[in-house]
């Protein structure tokens, strides 16, 4: 099996994704069965200096979008950050979805060799594509989904590496 710049950018992302969404969907009825507000998971982090549930995820989106739209030659689209419930951070991951299913194969010819500048908060990278995807892109997009997984589970959700992995 050979490397598929496209399958690597798109397609594993919509499938953990999805997972995450079934992952929050639990996550709903878990907090209900425990008498838990939503808020308290949602604003829960696993220590002080890193990012809630909400900023996880919102991140783990932008890591799925972000780096599909640049390999393809689009602009990412922007998202206004501004999910305060479950069911708003699932339409994210939903529309996050939506937007990654319109992507082809085609729109990713050349780009693991293709020159990319991404502007940063505080510095800019230049890389290939391949090495953006590979060394920066995907690292943060498992960081921030498995870090959400990890909040959940460390407020007693039982979720295991089937559901983080998916069928």
């Amino acid at each position: 099996m050979s490397f598929n710049i496209y399958d690597a950018a798109v397609t594993t992302q919509i499938k953990m994704l999805k997972n995450l969404d079934r992952i929050l969907e639990r996550a709903v009825k878990f907090a209900g069965s425990r008498k838990i507000q939503p808020r308290i998971l949602l604003q829960s982090r696993l220590a002080p200096d890193m990012f809630n549930l909400v900023r996880q995820i919102q991140l783990t989106s932008d890591f799925a979008k972000g780096p599909a739209a640049r390999l393809a030659g689009k602009e990412p689209p922007k998202m206004e950050d501004n999910e305060t419930t479950m069911p708003q951070l699932r339409k994210r991951i939903e529309n996050t979805r939506q937007y990654l299913a319109d992507f082809i194969p085609d729109q990713f010819d050349g780009a693991e060799d293709r020159q990319l500048t991404i502007p940063l908060r505080d510095r800019t990278l230049e890389m290939t594509g391949g090495d953006y995807l590979m060394n920066f892109a995907l690292p943060n997009f498992y960081f921030h989904y498995t870090t959400a997984y990890a909040i959940l589970r460390h407020n007693g959700m039982q979720i295991g590496k089937t559901d983080f992995l998916g069928g």
